[in-house]
């Protein structure tokens, strides 16, 4: 499944837009060359996309330096364009999340997550069948951009391997209740039957969401 489309993409962003959106919530500051590039479009067709973005206020101008002469231009999402992105519904799960802690309390919160977890879990598990580490992390990336995170691996580093979400469809819940960070870490782990460390957080104000997956039989 391709990756999840700006919400505003049915009511009037072309397809090339939604491109050049899906780029920039990838790769913040990028030049008018890596854009064109990445949407397959000559640099005149990106700048017009880009100025008619920018009019609209979905995304800013930043500046890059380099040793010599002018900053170039970039271009990055602006401050408020997070809704243009899957949120999974995040404000009605909050406030349901919310009801349930004024009349079980806390611990009742965290065992609906964990229990959501295990049922997310279980629907996927045959899809990650045993074998190599890096092909299974390669099938939760799917899942999980199926699920709205844009998630995809990095290269592998030494004895690890590099999972980025670049979008956050729980970030409302998981500003509230941060628990549901660490029980989709633990769902990782079950799934993948590696042992995971977050190294970034969106919830936390990183750009993205950053994981490294290791083979739970390697010693710590």
């Amino acid at each position: 499944m391709s990756a999840p489309t700006p919400v505003r993409g049915a009511r009037g962003f072309s397809s090339a837009k939604r491109e050049i959106l899906l780029y920039l919530k990838r790769t913040p500051d990028a030049s008018l060359a890596e854009i064109a590039h990445a949407s397959d479009i000559s640099k005149a067709a990106a700048l017009g996309h880009l100025q008619e973005l920018e009019i609209e206020r979905w995304i800013e101008r930043s500046y890059r330096r380099g040793s010599v002469g002018r900053p170039s231009v970039c271009f990055r999402l602006a401050e408020g364009s997070d809704g243009l992105f899957p949120q999974g519904y995040g404000e009605m799960s909050r406030c349901a999340l919310a009801f349930i802690e004024r009349r079980l309390g806390r611990p009742a919160v965290v065992e609906l997550l964990q229990e959501r977890a295990r049922e997310v879990a279980d629907l996927n598990r045959a899809r990650l069948a045993p074998g190599d580490l890096r092909a299974r992390a390669s099938e939760l990336a799917r899942i999980r951009t199926e699920g709205g995170y844009m998630a995809e691996l990095g290269a592998r580093r030494r004895d690890a391997i590099e999972m980025r979400e670049h979008n956050c469809p729980i970030l409302t819940v998981a500003q509230e209740y941060p628990e549901a960070c660490d029980t989709e870490r633990r769902m990782f782990e079950s799934l993948l039957h590696a042992r995971i460390e977050v190294s970034h957080r969106v919830v936390a104000g990183d750009p993205v969401c950053r994981f490294w997956i290791r083979d739970a039989s390697v010693d710590r």
